[in-house]
């Protein structure tokens, strides 16, 4: 007898999100299994953001349903904040809370949201920033810290409530060159881990080295996904030709 399928940890099915009367994603299909590190590329606008925005039930569905671990987690009976404690998710402006130290901004949430002694959660939190370098920095405010050193508490901060899925959205955007290369070494380090991940990026050359899986979209759709190799090396579809010939143009690739 055979055992019965595991679900994917995310499934995603005919996504559709529309704001102020123009569709942001249409009818959009995406499966992400354990383990795996989905990166989503396109073009701005074309619906990155908001599908995982709309992930992490940030902002509602027009239609379709969003499942993790086979839960409905859209459907307008299920308690976002019960979702939220299962999903990470890192945006590019990292969000820290000025007023908190760093130590404190990771602990927040493992005291106040998942019920952990103070104890308990402060030597957790300093566990992992012990392991991003920033151990030194856990009495210092966010505004004492360069960009890459904010975005890895961000991420830090994340990975402190254990997350089943982690969404990271552009977390190198808003960085500096010389910064970007700190925090996608931490990602790097998620990858090996096994964290099962989605990413949405500009950074090609990221995506090359960290993704399972390539999806490209456009307006909203997944037009392309396959092997990164693939996908950016010799793409299948005319789109997402003609995206990559503009990115490598603009020195990107």
């Amino acid at each position: 007898m055979n055992a019965p399928a595991v679900p994917p940890v995310l499934s995603c099915r005919g996504v559709r999100k529309v704001f102020r009367g123009g569709v942001v994603l249409r009818e959009l299909d995406l499966d992400v299994t354990e383990h795996e590190v989905v990166v989503l590329i396109g073009a701005s606008g074309s619906g990155k953001s908001t599908l995982l925005r709309c992930v992490n039930l940030l902002e509602p569905l027009d239609d379709g349903s969003i499942h993790l671990d086979g839960e409905h987690i859209t459907d307008p009976r299920t308690d976002p904040d019960r979702v939220r404690r299962r999903i990470g998710m890192v945006f590019q402006s990292y969000n820290l809370f000025p007023h908190l130290s760093v130590l404190d901004n990771v602990t927040l949430a493992p005291r106040r949201v998942h019920g952990r002694g103070r104890a308990e959660a402060e030597a957790d939190a300093l566990r992992l920033l012990d392991r991003v370098g920033l151990a030194d920095k856990a009495r210092e405010f966010p505004d004492r810290l360069s960009g890459g050193q904010q975005q890895r508490v961000a991420i830090v901060r994340s990975l402190a409530c254990a997350p089943r899925l982690m969404l990271l959205d552009e977390v190198t955007s808003a960085l500096d060159p010389e910064l970007v290369g700190e925090v996608l070494s931490l990602v790097r380090e998620l990858r090996a881990d096994g964290m099962t991940m989605v990413i949405a990026t500009h950074e090609m050359g990221f995506a090359r080295e960290v993704a399972d899986r390539v999806c490209f979209l456009d307006q909203g759709r997944v037009v392309e996904q396959g092997p990164p190799e693939q996908v950016l090396t010799d793409p299948v579809q005319p789109r997402t030709r003609q995206f990559l010939d503009r990115v490598l143009a603009a020195g990107r690739l």
